[in-house]
Order: structure tokens, then sequence, then C-alpha cells
């Protein structure tokens, strides 16, 4: 199976981020992927929450969806929306992260909203308060495709490595962290948690990424870590991806999964104990 992942850098505009990534799928079927991947919140990169009100719209108006949707039918490939910047109907304004699954009819099969909010302060300058304009998600996620199932995560979610192994343990074989993370953060922990939870579940991992400096039009500039990569379920990094934008394909083989299970099957050594 031919997947490939976008790394890219995306602005505070969502129609200028919109076509720059349906030409990007494009390229990306033409080489024979049909499993695409974007990152964390496609859409829209901004740190002014005033420009974000202004931009994001409602799941049924998302201009990015619908033109994303469009263009996997076009192409006939499945694709992972790693997450947009959604408006929502909470009294208290927050938005939602939220990943789509994409089917090769341009359906939308699976809906995920992250369920780790990133409020952290990573340095003296570098400060995340994501639960202040972001509403957490309350459910893990699993999609059925026709290569396998697809558990579901964003970014932050990957410190948590009780949720990956919920997702292997209901049948997952295939874990994918879209991500905008922190160059703080990334330099000090980005593949050390990606190859954990691929060896913790023996899932491929599969992680698009925002990278770079983000065009800034109000508030202080965004950075991002890039490196976008795949793992293998034995743990070894086959696609590391660096910090410019581009297209990463590979072939998605279903048997490491089951192999890598064989050698090490922890998922089926899974325990109870009592708590201290």
């Amino acid at each position: 199976m031919k997947t490939a992942l976008l790394q890219i850098t995306s602005s505070d505009d969502p129609a200028e981020n919109l076509n720059m990534v349906r030409a990007m799928m494009a390229e990306a079927a033409g080489q024979g992927a049909r499993f695409i991947l974007t990152p964390e919140v496609t859409n829209c990169v901004s740190t002014s929450t005033t420009r974000q009100r202004e931009v994001l719209q409602h799941e049924e108006d998302d201009i990015t969806l619908a033109g994303l949707r469009e263009e996997a039918a076009r192409l006939g490939v499945w694709l992972l929306i790693g997450s947009l910047g959604i408006k929502t109907h909470d009294t208290d304004g927050r938005f939602a992260n939220r990943c789509f699954m994409i089917d090769p009819r341009g359906q939308v099969v699976a809906r995920y909203d992250k369920i780790h909010m990133f409020d952290v302060q990573v340095s003296e300058s570098e400060t995340f308060r994501e639960s202040k304009n972001y509403r957490p998600g309350e459910k893990a996620v699993i999609t059925e495709t026709d290569f396998g199932k697809v558990g579901l995560t964003i970014c932050y979610d990957i410190r948590f490595p009780h949720l990956h192994a919920a997702l292997a343990q209901a049948g997952a074989r295939i874990l994918t962290v879209p991500a905008a993370f922190s160059p703080v953060t990334g330099a000090a922990h980005w593949e050390s948690l990606l190859r954990a939870r691929a060896i913790e579940t023996g899932c491929w991992v599969l992680a698009p990424a925002q990278t770079g400096e983000h065009p800034k039009t109000r508030g202080k500039t965004r950075y991002t870590h890039g490196h976008s990569m795949v793992v293998a379920p034995w743990g070894e990094v086959l696609i590391d991806a660096g910090t410019d934008p581009g297209i990463h394909i590979f072939d998605l083989d279903d048997s490491s999964v089951t192999e890598a299970r064989r050698r090490v099957p922890s998922l089926t050594h899974v325990r109870p104990f009592d708590r201290p």
C-alpha cells in the first residue's frame, strides 16, 4: 500500500493552505500513493485567537474539509486530514482540534477530537495553553479501512501510552499522530515517543508534521519542529522528513505488524494490577 506523508508549513489563510494541500495530494497520487496523510491544523496555524475566530468555520461550512473531500474523491485515495481547527457550538466558544478520515469516495468515515490539551511551558519564552481556545475530546477512535484498522491520535496525545495501548488492544494496526510539535520538545522527545509507541503496540506509527516558520500576520511568529516520521512496528525509523516541506512516500506492509507481534506478543500479556 503506497502511502504518503505531507510535511507542510501552513499559514493562517485556510484558502491558501487548501490550494497547497490539494496540489501536493495530486502529486502524491501521481506517484502511486493510495493513502495520504496531512499534519495537525492543516487549515490554519495562527497565534492570534482573533484571527482564528475570523477564519475558522463550523464543520458543515469548512472550506478545507469540503475541498479535501472533493480532492480525495477525484483522486480515488484514502485521506487522513491530520486535524482542522473547527468552530463548535459550545457555549464557551472554544474550537475543536478535529481529525478526519476520508474514504476514496470523499466520504467522512471517522472523526476524532484531540483528547489531551497542550498546556505547558516548554521554555522561558514558549508557553502554550491549548485548552484556552480548544476543548478536549472524550472518545478514542478506530476506523476501518481496506488496508487495516487505524487508531487516530493527534500531537500531544503521543505522550499518553495508555491511549495508544487501548487503540492497539481494540484492533488498531496503524496509529496516526499528525502534529504541529514545538521545536523545543520536538528536538528532545519527538522521535523517542514515536518509537516507543510503535514498540509498545507493534503498530505502524505514521506522523505527518507541520514544519518551520509559519507566516506571521498578527501576534508572534509560530515555529514547528517538522521531522515527519514513519516508524515500523519493530521500532525502526523508516522516514525522517527533516525540516523542509515535501511529500514522503513509502510502502505500508501489514505483515510487519504480524511479525513484530509474533516476536514480542506484549499486547496479549497485559495483566490487571492494584494501583499503589
